[in-house]
């Protein structure tokens, strides 16, 4: 086969149909109302729809299953909650946000005063005008979060209190996508399933996943493809302890939240550091941003960092745009479907479909004709480049894949050395493969059928 990159993957927009970017932003929106959390219907209805986009798997893990040196918590299941005042007014309503509830807060009906109902509030004094986002899984208890300036006004007096909640044996439920491909070999997209109304952290990553799924499934792939939708934390240690006999066939990954702002992009490199995933990441990203952020791991994040578990090791990074608590929308109602846009989602889409590619089409070609340059004007070559102002870089591509094609140098190798984009060279080595001067060119994704 001697497709190309562009034939390899088709453009992000139908003829007269919405921009991928918008499609994604269209997805996030329809999850952006459910109240999820680690457990629960909400789980289950944001797994229905990402199911309505590609086929999903779905499993339930009941409560009290041990899962290495962690268990699976009761279920928590909410249907209304409220602090009312002495007139009957919601001051505070779970139907209007539901952030406004702490995330597995036990069952309450209580009326008490405000002096003690101050104690099981939430709000952020430097954000006064924004509700938190809390959660008490592990941790029984219960609570409320509200805009700081809100609380400010409350008069004193009786209030009544309300969390019509129940939480109780039942399940962890995670779904998973597989892309078949010519071999078993893994790729591991991962994504958590258990944030409520924030719409950067996380519907963006779950919404990017999912059309990504749904445009690998069209695709002839070397390797397999396997996406997963699991609560944080729980949801991979879960997942890891059920499938510890298949995560062998992993050779690369990537946990993708945080994806849908207009911050620059950034890759947290997997525990090895040195990965393959972690250099066509850094590569991906050098290309698409003049400003992206590279970093080391460290065992505090997303859950690659438990992929990235000694006992696993296994090549998973972390790609964001904007990273996880350094923006001041994070974990707020700030984080809302106005702070992601099209352009952004398309943006983070493109970077990991061009990391796909080169997982896809990296190779270690064979000049076959290798004593000095062979030429390249009789064969047509030139003229294949089409002119332009990147025919300069593509004519560039020609060269260095020539000179450094001897069976040793991927072609990773070659576009990190000539500072050239990945798909540049993917391309140069086709060409070349296709007028017989090379040999061994990796065939790249392409339509089924």
């Amino acid at each position: 086969m001697d497709g190309t990159t562009a034939e390899a993957f088709p453009p992000a927009r139908d003829a007269g149909g919405p921009s991928i970017g918008d499609a994604i932003h269209g997805t996030a929106a329809r999850l952006f109302p459910i109240c999820r959390s680690i457990t629960g219907d909400g789980v289950r209805r944001t797994l229905a729809e990402l199911g309505a986009l590609i086929p999903l798997e779905i499993h339930e893990v009941p409560s009290g299953t041990a899962v290495f040196d962690w268990t699976v918590p009761r279920e928590w299941n909410i249907r209304d909650a409220y602090v009312r005042d002495a007139r009957g007014v919601r001051v505070v309503d779970f139907r209007v946000s539901n952030l406004h509830v702490v995330s597995y807060s036990r069952p309450v009906s209580a009326v008490m005063p405000l002096s003690e109902l101050r104690r099981h509030i939430h709000t952020l004094p430097d954000q006064p005008g924004l509700i938190p986002y809390r959660t008490s899984y592990y941790n029984e208890d219960w609570g409320f979060c509200m805009a700081h300036e809100q609380l400010m006004r409350l008069p004193e007096g009786l209030y009544e209190v309300l969390i019509d909640a129940t939480l109780e044996d039942g399940s962890l439920t995670y779904g998973e996508h597989l892309h078949q491909g010519a071999t078993d070999e893994e790729v591991l997209l991962s994504a958590h399933v258990c944030h409520p109304s924030l719409a950067n952290d996380n519907c963006s990553g779950l919404a990017v996943l999912a059309h990504l799924a749904r445009r690998i499934a069209s695709l002839r792939t070397r390797y397999s493809y396997r996406f997963l939708f699991a609560p944080g934390t729980i949801g991979a240690i879960t997942w890891l302890s059920r499938n510890r006999e298949r995560v062998g066939r992993i050779r690369h990954g990537i946990v993708v939240s945080c994806v849908g702002d207009r911050g620059e992009p950034s890759y947290k490199r997997s525990r090895r550091g040195d990965a393959f995933i972690d250099r066509a990441m850094a590569h991906v990203l050098r290309h698409a941003s003049p400003a992206p952020a590279i970093l080391d791991f460290s065992p505090y994040g997303y859950d690659e960092r438990q992929y990235c578990s000694p006992g696993f090791d296994l090549p998973v990074g972390l790609f964001q745009r904007s990273r996880f608590g350094q923006f001041p929308e994070y974990h707020t109602s700030a984080d809302n479907l106005g702070f992601i846009d099209p352009a952004s989602l398309e943006s983070s889409f493109d970077i990991l479909l061009s990391a796909i590619e080169i997982i896809e089409g990296d190779g270690r070609p064979v000049n076959l004709l290798p004593h000095c340059e062979p030429q390249l004007g009789r064969r047509g070559l030139y003229a294949a480049l089409g002119g332009g102002r990147d025919e300069p870089a593509r004519r560039m591509a020609l060269l260095w894949v020539l000179n450094l094609a001897d069976g040793t140098h991927s072609l990773l190798d070659m576009a990190e050395r000539s500072g050239l984009p990945f798909r540049v060279i993917a391309e140069a080595a086709h060409l070349l493969e296709g007028k017989g001067l090379l040999s061994g060119v990796t065939p790249l994704p392409h339509p089924q059928g």
